[in-house]
């Protein structure tokens, strides 16, 4: 269970991310380690795939200041949906959860 809970609340934050500005996979993993989730990029680029095949968000190369050229990844309409759909069901469970591991009232 806890992997697929991790998969699903990766999944989320990186629809957030990259809802905010286009980026590319290692920058994305930039991102997400500045927020505090360190992850690897072996474990970004299968769900950058996934998200792209359930047409989430869209992959697009462009050249690279230095390098090889890039592919960036923005957000599809369906993607726009997807991550309102997980802001409302972290929002459902987030307040709970953190109750309960406080021991806050019920």
């Amino acid at each position: 269970m806890r992997s697929q809970l991790l998969k699903g609340i990766l999944e989320g934050c990186m629809l957030a991310i990259i809802s905010r500005q286009t980026v590319y996979g290692y920058e994305l993993s930039m991102k997400l380690r500045d927020y505090g989730l360190s992850v690897s990029e072996g474990s970004i680029y299968p769900v950058l795939l996934r998200l792209q095949k359930e047409k989430l968000i869209k992959g697009e190369l462009r050249k690279s200041p230095n390098g090889p050229n890039r592919k960036y990844y923005y957000l599809t309409e369906e993607g726009a949906k997807a991550l309102e759909e997980f802001r409302t069901n972290w929002e459902g469970i987030k307040t709970p959860v953190d109750r309960m591991l406080v021991g806050g009232e019920q």
